[in-house]
């Protein structure tokens, strides 16, 4: 008896717990991951990833007590420009056959002050995952009228894409390098608080109208 009443007391607190947890989902529809890079010295080429998703845990606004999770399909690469598109796919840089996702799955979340905050995790191209950290901010909650919760974030980090084996380093003739090392990655974040099953169940909308398109 002593044993099912622990049983059902632990079976509580889970329920508790999980009531009190928060999913938001990433609506990729409004959402952006791009990335920039320095091109023979005197510009440089911007790109984005089209195909990623996206989960972010917290509850209310205790942000530093979340966790995010990021995956991009390598192949989802658009430069607007077909040929260095194939080639960003290819074994020079992302190997995407080979390659499939890049991620990112955060580990540490810093003090939020005044909306901005840093975010540590793992974040993993080709073979090679490496802690990184982003500077963020929170931009705030909004009801839409399809009566969903949504909140929205920014956030930015530079890495050196040598780190990750992604492409070679060629020299300009009068120096400087082809292609720079650093790039920077940018991600513009708007997020659906995720339902109860059973009030989707019974407030289903169409996909199209979820999104606020």
């Amino acid at each position: 008896m002593k044993r099912v009443l622990l049983l059902t007391m632990a079976l509580s607190l889970l329920s508790i717990s999980a009531s009190h947890a928060e999913k938001w989902d990433v609506d990729v529809a409004h959402s952006t991951l791009t990335f920039e890079v320095s091109h023979m010295v005197i510009s440089k080429a911007k790109g984005r990833f089209t195909d990623f998703t996206g989960a972010i845990n917290f509850k209310g606004e205790e942000i530093s007590k979340g966790s995010v999770e990021i995956i991009a399909k390598t192949a989802s690469v658009d430069t607007d420009n077909e040929d260095r598109d194939k080639h960003l796919n290819s074994e020079d840089f992302f190997e995407s056959e080979k390659y499939p996702t890049l991620s990112f799955k955060s580990t540490k979340v810093g003090e939020v002050k005044d909306g901005k905050f840093s975010l540590t995790g793992d974040l993993t191209i080709k073979d090679v995952t490496k802690e990184v950290v982003f500077e963020c901010e929170f931009r705030g909650m909004v009801s839409d009228p399809w009566g969903n919760t949504r909140t929205g974030f920014s956030a930015m980090l530079t890495i050196d894409r040598r780190d990750f084996h992604v492409g070679g380093s060629s020299l300009l003739e009068g120096g400087g390098l082809a292609l720079g090392h650093d790039v920077k990655i940018s991600l513009e974040i708007e997020a659906v608080k995720a339902k109860a099953e059973d009030e989707s169940k019974s407030d289903a909308k169409p996909d199209s109208m979820k999104s606020g398109k």
